[in-house]
């Protein structure tokens, strides 16, 4: 147990222990393989009768550090760090589901996490439902004998819609169901799952727990069961974090709750400024009075987080326009960065999805996603003012 109550202090003080060199800071571990001490240690390691490092494939004293924090900040009871985003949504369902069973999935996921139900598991025989997130009395008539798990991501990407995680919690629980939460949008600073009933929490560790476009990471955290699954099923695939990203990624999780304070207040002025434009037709803002589910935000998020959405008027030309006009901003499809990022999903992170299916979901052609960074707002709103004149 963790003698620290506040997040900010869990981010800074959990720390891989100290070498004989004494360091302030933990070092980088870039070894492949550990010295046994002994052959009754090796056959205890490989027993899985004590805990300690073999292989960095299985563990490394860097990823050990980046998950201890994200499962104090989760409230989860262990975890396991890979390589990408990607590879932490692929891993969370993978590692539990075999042929013959179903998937109840959010239909407003991220693009590639779609590509992975609809295109990657049919091939296994493991079969999926979408059910839409603005329609939750329909979710229970599509759960069914053969269903395992229930995948969702809240507020969801792009169009920043939420699901009552309370809600979904107890359905899941009434039917025996894994909850799996992408926690990306919100991180554990403005959302813990886990407290609402959550089993996993997945995160794109790429986005804002690193924060700064530096590396790629992915984390899965959760009970220690289903963290077992997990951990065999990524030892013999391989999807393991290196120690270097491990290392970047728990340094910059020191400073989350800082560069979140700022990400949200900076994407709630920006919100409100264009609610006002005459050129902007919607903005989409978990903490905006004009939020469809603005007091569901309140209940189960601490702030609204960095992404603001909004719809051009005249559609996608004059949304392309928009990007093209930008001066500081960066175009760029990733996400969660020190510098405001804009994209447009319909032609770039959510281009493989059909017309209908991006309909479906809320993403139209004039749609707009800024990733709000840590400029001065008055900077950031400059910017997309000259661009939508």
């Amino acid at each position: 147990m963790n003698k620290y109550d506040n997040f900010e202090t869990l981010a800074v003080r959990i720390q891989t222990e100290n070498s004989h060199n004494r360091e302030h800071s933990a070092p980088i571990y870039m070894t492949s393989s550990f010295v046994f001490e002994d052959a009754e240690q090796a056959r205890a390691l490989f027993a899985d009768e004590i805990a300690g490092n073999i292989y960095t494939r299985f563990s490394n004293p860097n990823s050990s550090e980046f998950i201890e924090k994200v499962c104090a900040m989760e409230g989860a009871e262990d975890g396991f760090a890979v390589a990408s985003g990607m590879s932490a949504m692929f891993t969370s369902m993978a590692a539990f589901l075999k042929n013959g069973d179903h998937l109840l999935v959010c239909r407003s996921v991220f693009g590639s996490t779609h590509q992975i139900v609809s295109q990657i598991f049919p091939r296994w025989g493991i079969q999926h439902t979408y059910v839409d997130i603005d329609q939750p009395e329909n979710w229970e008539k599509h759960i069914q004998p053969n269903t395992k798990m229930i995948f969702l991501e809240t507020p969801s990407n792009p169009s920043l819609d939420l699901i009552d995680l309370e809600w979904v919690g107890k359905l899941a629980a009434k039917h025996n169901l894994i909850l799996n939460v992408d926690n990306c949008f919100a991180t554990p600073y403005l959302q813990t799952p886990i407290k609402w009933g959550a089993h996993l929490v997945t995160h794109s560790a790429t986005k804002f727990m690193d924060g700064q476009g530096r590396a790629i990471g992915g984390i899965i955290v959760g009970s220690k069961e289903l963290i077992k699954e997990v951990r065999f099923f990524s030892r013999h695939t391989g999807p393991c974090l290196s120690p270097f990203n491990s290392w970047i990624l728990s340094k910059s999780l020191e400073t989350l709750a800082v560069r979140m304070d700022r990400h949200c207040e900076n994407a709630l002025k920006l919100a409100q400024w264009l609610e006002t434009h005459p050129e902007v037709e919607k903005v989409k803002y978990p903490f905006l009075p004009s939020h469809p589910q603005f007091d569901l935000a309140k209940k189960q998020m601490r702030q609204g987080g960095a992404l603001v959405t909004f719809y051009v008027k005249g559609g996608v030309e004059k949304g392309r326009r928009f990007l093209d006009n930008l001066k500081m901003m960066s175009f760029s499809a990733n996400l969660g960065d020190t510098r405001t990022i804009a994209t447009h999903p319909a032609s770039t992170t959510h281009s493989k999805l059909s017309d209908e299916e991006r309909a479906q979901v809320g993403i139209l052609p004039g749609l707009i996603r800024i990733s709000v960074g840590l400029e001065h707002i008055d900077d950031i709103i400059k910017d997309v003012e000259q661009a939508l004149k």
